[in-house]
C-alpha cells in the first residue's frame, strides 16, 4: 500500500488530537478529582458508584434521620415512664403510711388528699407528647389519652378479662349509723349493735365507674372460635341493676345467706362504683375457667369527668357510629398492639412506642377511688359518734338509749378503722403490682434504647465503610492524574514537533 504525504498527515492530526483529548480527561479528572464524568467513561465504575451510593443514603437516611427521632421519642418515653415509677413508688409509701393502726381519720385524710394528687399526676404525665404527637396512644397519636374537660358522649365499652380479674372485699354494713345525732338516735329503726356487721363480697372491678344504669352490662365468656377467629360466646344470664342508695342490699343478696333476696346465681351491677357483685355459685363458675378464657363485660358510659381515661385506648368500643379496636375481640386481636416502629437499618425495625395499657392502669385511680369513698364512710361514723358521746350524762337523755345508741356507733367505728387499714394493706400489694409492671416497662424501653445505641454504632462504622468504598470507587488518585497529564503533555510537544518536520518535507525535495 502506497503511504501519501496526505495519509501521513491525516494520521498524525488524528494521533495529536486524541492525546489532546486525553490531555482534557485528565485534566477535567484533576478539577473535578473523579474518575469518571459520565457512565460511558467507565461503566463498571458507574454501576458500582450507582449501588455504593443507594446504600450509604440508606444509612444516611437511618443514622441521620430515623434513628435520631427514634432516639428522642425513646428518650421522652423513658423521661414518662421515669416519672410514673417515681409516682408510684410515692402511692406505695402513702399506703405503707396509712396501714398503720395509730393513724387517725384526719391523718389518713392527709394521705388520701396525697394519693389523689398523686393519682391526678401520674395520668397526667400519661399525656406526654412528641413534637405534637402524644407517645402513649398508639396510632391515635392526634389524641390525649385522657379527657381534658368534661363531656357527654355514650361509648359502648368491651372490657376483656380473666378469672384472674375477679376479687373479693370486706363491706361493712352500718345502717343508719352515718346519719345518727341527738335527734334521732332512740329511733326503734335505727341501726342496732347487732345489725352492724361486715360481709365478704365477690366482684368483678369495671375500669370506670359512674356508668349508666339503663343498659345493664353483659357477660360473655370465650367458648369457641369461628375459622376466621371471631369468639362465640356464652352468656353468663342476667345482671341485675341496683342502684348506689340500694348497694347495701346488693351486697347482702350475693353474700349474706341469712338474707331474704340471697342469691347464689346473681350478678348485680352497681353503676355508680363501678362494680358487678358475683354471687358464690357465679364466682365459682369464673374462677374455674381456663387462665386463657376470655370474658367480656360490655357497658355504657356517657359521663366524663376531666382526667378520665378515654377508651379508644384500652378496649373495643363504639360511640357516635364510630368503631375503635374491633380486632381486640378476635383471637388474633386479643394481644394486638398499636406498635410504631422505626426502620433503623436494613431489614430491620425498632419498636419505639410503649401503649397506655402497659404503664397507666385503670386500677391505680379506681384503688385510690374506693379510699376516698371509704373515708367519706369513716368521717360519717366518726361524726355520729362524736355526736351521740356528747349526750352521754345528759339528764335529759335516756341513759339506757344513749348506751345502746353509742355501742352501735362505737362498733361501727371500730369495724370501719380495721376496715381501712386492711384496705390500706391491700393497696399496698395492689400498688406494688402496678410498680412492677411499670418497672416492666421501664426495663423494655431501657433495651430498646441500648439496642438502638448499638444499631446506631454499627451504622456509624458501616457509613464510614460506605464512604470509603465510593471514594475508592470515584475519586482519583490526583498524583497519578499528574504524573500522566505531565506525560501526556510532553507526548504532545514531542507529536507538534516531529510533525512540524515531517510536514516541511514534500515531494518536490526529492525532484
Amino acid at each position: 500500500m502506497r503511504i501519501t504525504n496526505k495519509i501521513m498527515q491525516n494520521n498524525t492530526l488524528f494521533n495529536i488530537n486524541n492525546n489532546k483529548i486525553l490531555q482534557d480527561k485528565l485534566n477535567t479528572q484533576m478539577t473535578t478529582r473523579k474518575k469518571i464524568i459520565k457512565p460511558s467513561d467507565d461503566p463498571v465504575i458507574a454501576i458500582r458508584a450507582l449501588r455504593l451510593r443507594s446504600n450509604l443514603n440508606q444509612v444516611s437516611q437511618y443514622n441521620e434521620r430515623n434513628i435520631p427521632d427514634a432516639e428522642h421519642w425513646i428518650e421522652l418515653t423513658e423521661s414518662a415512664v421515669s416519672t410514673t415509677v417515681d409516682l408510684v413508688g410515692d402511692m406505695i409509701e402513702q399506703f405503707q403510711k396509712g396501714s398503720k393502726s395509730s393513724f387517725k381519720t384526719s391523718d389518713r385524710e392527709i394521705l388520701l388528699q396525697s394519693l389523689k394528687q398523686l393519682r391526678e399526676e401520674v395520668y397526667g404525665t400519661g399525656d406526654a407528647d412528641y413534637a405534637g404527637r402524644t407517645i402513649f396512644t398508639g396510632y391515635r397519636t392526634d389524641m390525649k389519652l385522657s379527657f381534658d374537660r368534661s363531656v357527654e358522649q355514650t361509648y359502648r365499652i368491651h372490657e376483656q378479662l380473666t378469672n384472674v380479674d375477679t376479687d373479693t372485699i370486706t363491706y361493712l354494713d352500718y345502717g343508719d349509723v352515718g346519719i345518727m345525732n341527738e335527734t334521732n338516735f332512740n329511733d326503734p329503726t335505727m341501726t342496732t349493735q347487732q345489725e352492724v356487721k361486715t360481709y365478704q363480697v365477690n366482684r368483678i372491678r369495671l375500669a370506670y365507674d359512674n356508668l349508666d344504669p339503663a343498659n345493664p352490662p353483659t357477660l360473655q365468656q370465650t367458648i369457641a372460635y369461628e375459622e376466621d377467629g371471631t369468639p362465640m360466646y356464652a352468656s353468663f344470664g342476667n345482671v341485675q341493676t341496683i342502684s348506689k342508695n340500694d348497694t347495701v342490699d346488693a351486697y347482702r343478696v350475693v353474700s349474706d345467706p341469712e338474707y331474704a333476696n340471697y342469691d347464689a346465681d346473681a350478678i348485680v351491677f352497681v353503676p355508680e362504683t363501678g362494680e358487678l357483685l358475683l354471687g358464690n355459685n357465679v364466682y365459682d363458675k369464673i374462677k374455674a375457667l381456663p387462665v386463657n378464657a376470655e370474658i367480656v363485660v360490655s357497658y355504657d358510659k356517657t359521663q366524663w369527668i376531666e382526667g378520665d381515661l378515654r377508651p379508644e385506648h384500652y378496649f373495643a368500643c363504639e360511640s357516635e357510629g364510630l368503631e375503635y379496636n374491633p380486632k381486640y375481640l378476635t383471637r388474633a386481636g386479643r394481644s394486638e398492639k398499636q406498635v410504631i416502629a422505626y426502620d433503623v437499618g436494613f431489614n430491620q425495625d425498632l419498636q419505639v412506642n410503649t401503649t397506655a395499657d402497659e404503664v397507666y392502669k385503670h386500677g391505680i385511680g379506681r384503688e385510690v377511688d374506693e379510699l376516698l369513698r371509704l373515708l367519706e364512710q369513716m368521717e360519717e361514723v366518726d361524726l355520729a359518734v362524736d355526736k351521740i358521746s356528747a349526750l352521754v350524762g345528759n339528764e335529759n337523755y335516756d341513759a339506757d338509749e344513749v348506751e345502746n345508741a353509742l355501742a352501735a356507733a362505737e362498733k361501727s367505728q371500730t369495724y370501719m378503722k380495721d376496715l381501712l387499714q386492711r384496705r390500706f394493706e391491700r393497696g399496698i400489694t395492689t400498688m406494688q403490682g402496678y410498680f412492677d409492671e411499670v418497672n416492666a416497662a421501664y426495663t423494655a424501653i431501657g433495651n430498646r434504647s441500648l439496642r438502638l445505641e448499638l444499631i446506631g454504632n454499627r451504622l456509624d462504622g458501616q457509613m464510614l465503610s460506605f464512604r470509603t468504598l465510593v471514594t475508592k470507587n470515584e475519586d482519583a488518585d490526583l498524583e497519578d492524574l499528574a504524573v500522566q497529564l505531565s506525560s501526556s503533555k510532553l507526548t504532545y510537544d514531542a507529536a507538534l514537533a516531529a510533525t512540524g518536520k515531517l510536514l516541511q518535507t514534500t515531494l518536490m525535495n526529492y525532484i
